[in-house]
C-alpha cells in the first residue's frame, strides 16, 4: 500500500556537536539546549503535585509503625513495575509488613473493585469480622482513580487508601484518604503524562522526606535509601505504557537506562534483556519497548501478573532467569494466540467491508466468540496500524457481558469517546476508563451492534478525512554516512518514543534480494548508492513487487554472531511525497 510521506520542516538548527542530531532535535520541537538535558537535577519539584505531601506523611506514619500495607497494581507492565517499585522502597524504607496484590484480570477485572477488597481484607462478606491479616493501608498503583465502589467498600471497613494513578478521573473521584494522580482536577504539575510508575516514584520520594522529619533514619541502623537506584523499573514501565515522553519523562527513562547499561540494575530486568538477546551496554528504549515489556505483560495477558512482579523482586539472577524463562514461553504462546486472532479478524474486517459497500467503518468494532480477552488490546493495535482507523476488539467474559480494548489514532481521544457515548446512553457502557490513545470498556453482549453504531458515529464526527489519510512523519534524509558509529550515537542520544518519535528516514532503494522469514517478515537486501543494506519489514508477509521503490525507514544495529551491521527497518515499502 502506498503511503504519503511528509518531512518535518527545518524551521532551526541546534548547536549539540552533531548537525544530524541539532536537526532532529528541532524537528521534535526543541528549541533550547536545557531541553535535552536529561540529568535528574531537572526533574520537576514534587511540591506542585496535589496529594503528594500529604501521601508522603500518611504512608510514613504507617512505615514508622509498621502498620500492614497491601499494595494493589494492575496487570500490565506498567502496573508491575510500579507494584515492584512501591514494595522495594518501603522494604528499602525499612516497612516490615509491605505487601502486593494484583487482580486477575479474568476473574476480578480492573481496579480496587469490591471483590479485591474482601479478598485483601481476607473475609467473604462485609459482615465478617477482620482478621489480623487485613491490611491497615491499601495503597494503588497505576489504578483506583474509577475505583469508587471499591475504596468505599475498604473505607467503610475502617481500611485506609491511598490512591495513585495517572489516568484520566471521571466526573466523581473516589472517596480515599488522599488521592496522587497528576491529571486529577487542581493538580498543578506539569507534566501529564507520567507513567503509574513515575506517579509512584514521586510518592517515595514524599515517604522518605517525611521519614526524615521524623528521624526515622539512621546510617548505622537504617540508612535512607537511594531512590535513583529504582530508575530502571521506572524507565521500563513509562517505555512500556506508551505515555508521552515529556522532558520529565526523558529524564526518568534516560536515567533508568544509564543505569542498566552500567549493570545497575534488577536481576530480573537483566535476565528479561538475555531472553531478548539484548546486550545491556547497549540498551535503547526499543529494546524495552519490544524486547521486555512484551514478556512481561505477557504475564497479565495469559496467567497473573505477580508471575513478572515476582521476577522484577527476585533477588538473584539465577531466581530471575527461571521465572524470566518461564515469561519467554507465556510470550511466545501469546504470539500464537495473536496470529490466530489476527487471522479471525482480517476476515470479520472483510465481511464489513462487504457490507458497507467497500468501505471501512470510521470507528472500527470486531468481535469473536473464541478471542482470548488477554490479547483483545494488542488486536486492536494490529488493525489500527494497518488501518489508521480506531478500533476495538471485544472478548467475551460471561454469558451476559463482554470486555473491549480500544486504540486510537490522532485526532480521537478514544476515552473521551466513550464518556460522551455513555452520557448520551446511560446504561450503555457498564464500565469504562483509559487514556487518549487506548481505553477499555465492558457492554452487555446483547449491546454489541449497538456500541458498535455509536462509536462509529462518533468517530466520524471527530475525524476528518484528513485524519483517516495515513501519513508518515519523515526526518529526511540522513544527510551524513550511515555507518555503525552514526548509528549508535543516535539510538543512544535519547530516549525516543510516544510523542518524541525516533528518527524516521526516507530515499530510493534497488531491491537486490527479498524473502519471507518467520511466516510473517518480509527481509531485503537493498542498494542505495553504492552502498548495501540489510532491511527487514516486520509484519509484512508479502514480497514486493517491482524492483526500484522509495522506502520509509529507521535504523538499527543487527548483532549475529558477535559480528554487528546496520540494518534498516523499513516502516513503509512504497511512499510518495
Amino acid at each position: 500500500m502506498s503511503q504519503r510521506l511528509v518531512r518535518r520542516p527545518a524551521t532551526h538548527q541546534l548547536d549539540v556537536g552533531s548537525p544530524l542530531l541539532g536537526r532532529l532535535y528541532a524537528g521534535r520541537g526543541i528549541r533550547h539546549l536545557d531541553e535535552i538535558d536529561c540529568s535528574l537535577q531537572r526533574l520537576l519539584s514534587p511540591g506542585t503535585m496535589l496529594g503528594l505531601a500529604p501521601a508522603g506523611e500518611l504512608l510514613a506514619a504507617c512505615v514508622s509503625g509498621q502498620q500492614r500495607i497491601l499494595v494493589v497494581g494492575d496487570f500490565d507492565a506498567d502496573g508491575a513495575t510500579s507494584a515492584t517499585l512501591m514494595v522495594l522502597g518501603l522494604r528499602a524504607m525499612g516497612a516490615l509488613q509491605v505487601d502486593y496484590l494484583v487482580p486477575n484480570r479474568f476473574e476480578y477485572g480492573y481496579g480496587l473493585t469490591p471483590e479485591i477488597v474482601l479478598l485483601a481484607a481476607g473475609i467473604d462478606t462485609p459482615a465478617q469480622a477482620l482478621g489480623d491479616a487485613c491490611p491497615h493501608l491499601i495503597i494503588t498503583v497505576d489504578n483506583g482513580i474509577s475505583s469508587l465502589e471499591g475504596i468505599a467498600l475498604a473505607k467503610s471497613l475502617g481500611i485506609k487508601v491511598l490512591v495513585t494513578d495517572h489516568h484520566l478521573p471521571g466526573d466523581v473521584l473516589p472517596a480515599a484518604d488522599v488521592i496522587v494522580n497528576p491529571n486529577q482536577p487542581g493538580c498543578q504539575f506539569a507534566s501529564k503524562s507520567l507513567a503509574g510508575c513515575g506517579v509512584a516514584f514521586y510518592l517515595l520520594t514524599a515517604v522518605r522526606q517525611a521519614l526524615r522529619a521524623l528521624n526515622w533514619f539512621d546510617p548505622t541502623i537504617r540508612a535512607a535509601p537511594n531512590l535513583a537506584d529504582y530508575l530502571d523499573l521506572v524507565a521500563l514501565g513509562t517505555i512500556a505504557d506508551v505515555v508521552v515522553l515529556d522532558q520529565n519523562n526523558r529524564i526518568l527513562v534516560s536515567e533508568g537506562i544509564r543505569r542498566i547499561r552500567a549493570g545497575r540494575c534488577r536481576p530480573g530486568i537483566t535476565a528479561l534483556l538475555e531472553q531478548a538477546g539484548t546486550d545491556p551496554r547497549r540498551l535503547v528504549s526499543r529494546d524495552l519497548a519490544f524486547g521486555v515489556g512484551p514478556r512481561l505483560n505477557a504475564a497479565g495477558r495469559l496467567e497473573d501478573m505477580s508471575l513478572g512482579i515476582e521476577c522484577l523482586l527476585a533477588p538473584t539472577i539465577e531466581d530471575a532467569r527461571a521465572r524470566a524463562g518461564h515469561l519467554d514461553e507465556l510470550n511466545k504462546a501469546r504470539r500464537l494466540i495473536e496470529n490466530e486472532m489476527k487471522a479471525q479478524a482480517q476476515l470479520n474486517l472483510k465481511l464489513q467491508h462487504n457490507l458497507t459497500a467497500g468501505g471501512h467503518r470510521t470507528g472500527v468494532c470486531l468481535f469473536n466468540d473464541d478471542w482470548h480477552q488477554g490479547v483483545i488490546g494488542i488486536v486492536a493495535s494490529r488493525i489500527k496500524d494497518q488501518l489508521h482507523r480506531p478500533v476495538f476488539a471485544f472478548a467475551q467474559t460471561t454469558d451476559n457481558e463482554m470486555k473491549g480494548s480500544g486504540r486510537s489514532i490522532a485526532g480521537l481521544h478514544i476515552r473521551d469517546a466513550l464518556a460522551v457515548i455513555d452520557a448520551r446512553n446511560p446504561g450503555l457502557i457498564l464500565k469504562f476508563g483509559g487514556h487518549a490513545m487506548a481505553a477499555g470498556l465492558t457492554i452487555k453482549a446483547s449491546e454489541f451492534e449497538t456500541f458498535a453504531r455509536l462509536f462509529d458515529e462518533q468517530a466520524s464526527a471527530s475525524l476528518s478525512q484528513a485524519d483517516l489519510e495515513r501519513v508518515l512523519v519523515s526526518d529526511g534524509a540522513p544527510g551524513v554516512p550511515v555507518d555503525l558509529p552514526m548509528v549508535r550515537e543516535m539510538l543512544e542520544a535519547m530516549p525516543w518514543g510516544q510523542g518524541f518519535p525516533e528518527p524516521l528516514f526516507d530515499g530510493d532503494f534497488e531491491i537486490l534480494d527479498q524473502r519471507i522469514v518467520g511466516q510473517r517478515h518480509l527481509k531485503m537486501k537493498l542498494l542505495s548508492g553504492n552502498q548495501t543494506f540489510d532491511a527487514i519489514a516486520f509484519n509484512q508477509d508479502r514480497l514486493v513487487e517491482g524492483r526500484n521503490k522509495h522506502m520509509a525507514y529507521r535504523l538499527d544495529i543487527n548483532e549475529y554472531r558477535g559480528r554487528q551491521t546496520v540494518q534498516l527497518i523499513v516502516e513503509a515499502v512504497d511512499v510518495f511525497l
